[in-house]
């Protein structure tokens, strides 16, 4: 797998202009794929609302702020593309990944 924050010329453009979005350590630097994901209002100027977790994280993990940072969301795209075909749902929109696939499920009613 590509480190892309070590290599970041081997980014492709994936899903160009989204904006920002918030992943956890555990995506970006344990090369875990998204397990969890959801969209919330943008907190912040070119935020797209969208936060990318492993599924793995506890909440001791989630409220130590240096377990995650803001990255383009295309730099996520890059580390698992099994999660663009999602990015277009409404905010409020919470999936998992379907055990053993590329594919989420939706887990908010």
């Amino acid at each position: 797998m590509t480190n892309f924050l070590e290599n970041p010329d081997a980014i492709q453009d994936i899903v160009v202009g989204l904006g920002s979005c918030i992943a956890t350590n555990r995506i970006i630097k344990d090369g875990l794929p998204v397990g969890f994901m959801y969209r919330e209002r943008p907190e912040f100027e070119g935020d797209s609302g969208w936060r990318f977790l492993a599924g793995d994280e506890d909440d001791d993990y989630m409220d130590n702020g240096l377990n995650s940072k803001i990255y383009d969301v295309n730099t996520v795209a890059n580390y698992d593309i099994a999660m663009v075909p999602y990015l277009k749902l409404a905010y409020g929109i919470e999936l998992e990944r379907i055990e053993g696939s590329d594919e989420f499920q939706q887990i908010n009613a």
